[in-house]
């Protein structure tokens, strides 16, 4: 029987309550091709996910297992897989400092070829260091050698050197395409909402943060607290929904066929749908700043303003126009209906939508497109459901 990574994380976290919550947020998918484990961002559902190799963890002990699960986990919340590594640094070293800065947490938990302040190779290195330390201060290597040893780059001959129990292949995939940028941004701002919901269940359990050291717990708490610039998030949740699109363009013409048929042209464009809650709960400094920042993702998308209560009037949904002023006149009266606005774009061929409310209302039914809630800072904070989606103060 297969090894199921799953079954084993709920058994094996059950002391570690933060870590266990923040598990049951990443997806783990089996894959055979890999030598180990690692972790990513799927480029398509913008989640970090969790893929593994059933047969290495088959081999290890059960406190290995969880130390790998940890160790994963930690390269999340220290940002390795998306954001830290300097311009220009060798993918393996970097692979490698980043794996020292986070083995420093986990001493007696790894398989024996994890890189180790103190051990082997790195015998000269303090524990709990930063990874942009560690990649300053790793040793030199011979001629030739490209920055130091292999870190779970995933290739042949894994498991010869330290440092090389998991695999980071993942994190160098299309990094610098606009589609994996985007993607990454988003991952980024879901995985700090699980964080808070994981820090948040952890500080109430009688179990505490579990092996989280004070250190690292101030860390992540201190992450958790910056502030998110829903500008950047609007501008990446729109590239995300972004689809190849066809139209005649006489610019380009067929060469095969000329002047009989038009030329294509391929133009990536999403369809958005702008719902906006008519409760009387969206302010005109909220809509105001909403659709200024529109105006400058004109040519990413089309933008079509539902508005609602508690039902949608088709009467009342019209295209966006650049430049367009928009107030929050009231076009319905009612209460709110999440499921009214997700009935209408389940109903149409959108790929993404954009709510803007209080929140003050009961969850909503799935949607089809990828769905964005944008609010207030009171709605944000405390919103009326719980929901994995993304939910952004206008500030």
């Amino acid at each position: 029987m297969s090894f199921d990574l799953k079954l084993h994380a709920y058994r094996l976290l059950m002391d570690e309550p933060f870590f266990a919550a923040l598990s049951r947020k990443i997806e783990k998918r089996a894959d055979y091709s890999i030598p180990t484990a690692g972790v990513r961002v799927d480029p398509d559902s913008a989640q970090f996910e969790m893929i593994y190799n059933p047969d290495f963890f088959a081999k290890l002990p059960e406190e290995q297992v969880r130390g790998v699960l940890k160790h994963e986990f930690y390269h999340l919340i220290f940002e390795h897989v998306t954001s830290r590594k300097p311009e220009g640094v060798p993918h393996r070293a970097w692979n490698i400092a980043a794996d020292l800065a986070i083995n420093s947490h986990l001493q007696g938990e790894l398989p024996e070829m994890a890189c180790m302040p103190g051990v082997g190779p790195f015998e000269d290195l303090p524990l709990h260091q930063t990874a942009e330390w560690y990649l300053a201060n790793l040793p030199q290597k011979d001629e030739g050698d490209e920055g130091g040893s292999g870190s779970g780059e995933g290739g042949e001959g894994e498991g010869e050197e330290p440092g090389s129990f998991d695999d980071h292949s993942g994190w160098d995939d299309n990094a610098d395409s606009p589609q994996q940028q985007a993607a990454n941004q988003m991952a980024k701002e879901r995985l700090k909402n699980a964080m808070k919901e994981a820090a948040k269940e952890a500080s109430q359990s009688a179990k505490g943060w579990g092996s989280v050291s004070g250190e690292v717990k101030e860390d992540i708490l201190k992450r958790l607290e910056s502030k998110v610039d829903w500008r950047k998030v609007l501008r990446y949740f729109i590239k995300t929904s972004q689809r190849a699109s066809r139209r005649s363009s006489v610019k380009r013409i067929n060469k095969r066929y000329a002047y009989i048929h038009p030329g294509k042209k391929v133009q990536r464009q999403a369809k958005i749908a702008i719902a906006i809650d008519q409760s009387g709960s969206v302010s005109d400094d909220m809509l105001s700043a909403f659709f200024g920042e529109l105006n400058g993702l004109a040519k990413l998308a089309e933008f079509t303003v539902v508005p609602f209560d508690t039902h949608v009037d088709e009467s009342k949904v019209y295209v966006w126009k650049k430049g367009k002023q928009q107030k929050a006149e009231r076009v319905l009266c009612g209460g709110t209906c999440f499921n009214a606005p997700t009935e209408y774009v389940n109903s149409q061929n959108f790929d993404g939508v954009i709510i803007l409310t209080d929140m003050e209302a009961p969850k909503p039914k799935a949607c089809k497109a990828q769905r964005m809630w944008m609010t207030d800072a009171r709605g944000a904070s405390r919103p009326y459901f719980k929901t994995n989606e993304k939910v952004i103060a206008i500030d």
